[in-house]
């Protein structure tokens, strides 16, 4: 079992560690090390949605909160982005189906990660932790409805 109060991307290594604050910020880019650009989102999307945090040459991003600067999670490249959208399909709808409360979802999400609950959030997972997401949350949504 993981250390409760590591993060979940610990497998960023110790070259990281002391960027940890920034790559949780936005402003490292997790792959590479590199310092991010606040950068307008319609740079990758064609119109805009307000900021984002960007690696060029990773083209790894994440959006920011509405109305902020503060980073939405962890920088995200293609393979990251499509696991996190899936694990949020299946995460999402437990709550939105009103079978669990929000809460809860992420009160089992920290529990089954055995994450520290203020990193349970699936912008702050790595690719095996939201394949792994996925699998959790499906069996807790068809152990819910039968």
């Amino acid at each position: 079992m993981r250390d409760r109060h590591s993060g979940p991307w610990s497998q960023l290594g110790d070259n990281m560690g002391n960027n940890l604050h920034d790559i949780i910020a936005g402003k490292v880019c997790p792959y590479c090390g590199r310092r991010t650009v606040l950068a307008d989102s319609s740079e990758i999307y064609g119109r805009s949605y307000g900021p984002i945090y960007l690696c060029r040459p990773c083209r790894a991003y994440v959006g920011c909160h509405k109305g902020t600067t503060r980073a939405l999670g962890r920088l995200a490249n293609e393979e990251l982005r499509l696991a996190k959208n899936q694990a949020h399909q299946v995460f999402d709808r437990l709550w939105q189906e009103n079978l669990i409360s929000r809460h809860e979802a992420y009160r089992i999400l920290a529990e089954e990660l055995a994450i520290n609950p203020d990193y349970a959030h699936i912008g702050m997972l790595d690719v095996a932790q939201c394949r792994e997401v996925v699998r959790i949350f499906s069996k807790v949504y068809s152990d819910l409805k039968s």
